[in-house]
C-alpha cells in the first residue's frame, strides 16, 4: 500500500465498494430515449462539457453527483425528472435523497460537493459543440476483459466498452480524491482520458501487451498524442498533465486513480460471476419481486397455483 493510500483510513475502500459497485450497474442500463448506457452517455456529456470549456473540477461534481444519484434512480436523471413535468426543487429534491441513500460511504467533503452540484444538474446544461473523434470510437470500442500469457482468453458477454470502463474510473477517482488530498478534477480529467489510445489501438488485454513488449509504451505515446491534437490547446494540456502523474503511486492523484483503476475491474469480474451465478430465490426472496401491495396475496395465491 502507498504511502498516501495508506494515510487515509483503510476502511474507508471498504466502505466504498457498494456505492461503487451501484455505480458501475450504470454501464448497463439503458432508456428508451437515447442510444447507449447511461455510463457511456455520461462519458460523452463530459467531454462535450470540458470541449465547450468547461472547469473539469465542475464538470466532475456534476458528473459525480449524476452518478451517485443514478446509483439508485438508473435511467430516472434530471433532465427525464423535468420532462415528466417536476419543477427543478422538486427534480432537485428527489436527486437529493438518491445522494443521500450513499452518503454515508463517501468522504464528508465529497458529498458536500455533490450536493452543490444538483441545481446544476437541474439547469439546461447543453454544450456548444461536439466531441473528438475518440469519443464515439471508445464509445465502440470493446475491453479485452481478463487475460494471460499463456492461456485462452475467457469471454464475457456481453463486453463493457472503453468510454464505460473510463467514465467509471474517472467517478470513482474522484470520489476517492478527498480521502487521499487529490485533486478532484484532475482525478476526473485522468480516469476519463487514461485510454485515448484505445480509439485506435483495439484491447488485446494484458496477454497481448506482454507480447507487444518493448512496442507497448511507444505505441500507446503515439496514439494519445493523436488524440491530444484533436482537443483545444488548454484542454490537452490539462489532460496531458493528468496523464503524466499517474506515473508514480505515491502521489496523492496516482493513488486516487490507480485504487479507482483496479476496483473498477474487479467490480467488473465480480458483476459478470454475479449474473452467471444469478437464482429466481435472489429475486423472489432477497428482492422481494412480488412485494406487498394491494395485490401482493392474489399474486402470491398465483405463483403458489402455478407452482412458482
Amino acid at each position: 500500500m502507498t504511502a498516501v493510500l495508506a494515510a487515509a483510513p483503510t476502511r474507508r475502500l471498504a466502505a466504498v465498494v457498494p456505492a461503487f459497485r451501484q455505480i458501475g450497474d450504470l454501464k448497463r442500463v439503458r432508456v428508451a430515449h437515447a442510444d447507449g448506457s447511461v455510463a457511456a452517455r455520461a462519458f460523452e456529456r463530459s467531454w462535450a462539457a470540458l470541449v465547450d470549456g468547461a472547469d473539469p473540477a465542475v464538470v466532475a461534481a456534476r458528473e459525480c453527483a449524476a452518478a451517485v444519484a443514478g446509483a439508485r434512480l438508473a435511467g430516472l436523471d434530471a433532465a427525464t425528472l423535468t420532462a415528466c413535468g417536476l419543477s427543478a426543487p422538486d427534480a432537485e429534491t428527489v436527486l437529493a435523497r438518491a445522494v443521500a441513500e450513499l452518503a454515508d460511504t463517501l468522504h464528508g467533503d465529497t458529498v458536500g460537493r455533490l450536493r452543490g452540484a444538483l441545481p446544476g444538474l437541474v439547469a439546461d446544461r447543453a454544450t456548444g459543440g461536439g466531441v473528438p473523434s475518440f469519443v464515439p470510437a471508445l464509445c465502440r470500442q470493446p475491453r479485452a476483459g481478463a487475460t494471460a500469457p499463456g492461456r485462452p482468453r475467457l469471454m464475457v458477454e456481453p463486453a463493457e466498452n472503453h468510454a464505460e470502463h473510463s467514465w467509471a474510473v474517472a467517478v470513482y477517482a474522484a470520489l476517492l480524491a478527498d480521502d487521499v488530498g487529490a485533486d478532484f478534477g484532475q482525478a476526473f480529467l485522468l480516469g476519463l482520458a487514461h485510454h485515448l489510445h484505445n480509439a485506435r489501438l483495439p484491447d488485446a488485454g494484458f496477454a497481448g501487451e506482454q507480447l507487444l513488449g518493448e512496442h507497448l509504451d511507444p505505441i500507446v505515446d503515439r496514439l494519445t498524442e493523436i488524440e491530444l491534437a484533436g482537443l483545444p490547446a488548454e484542454l490537452a494540456a490539462r489532460v496531458d498533465a493528468a496523464l503524466a502523474g499517474r506515473v508514480d503511486v505515491d502521489t496523492p492523484l496516482a493513488a486516487a486513480f490507480h485504487a479507482a483503476d483496479v476496483l473498477d475491474r474487479v467490480l467488473q469480474t465480480h458483476h459478470h460471476a454475479r449474473a452467471a451465478a444469478f437464482t429466481a430465490e435472489q429475486a423472489l426472496v432477497d428482492l422481494q419481486l412480488v412485494h406487498d401491495g394491494p395485490c401482493a396475496g392474489y399474486h402470491r395465491a398465483v405463483l403458489r397455483a402455478a407452482g412458482l
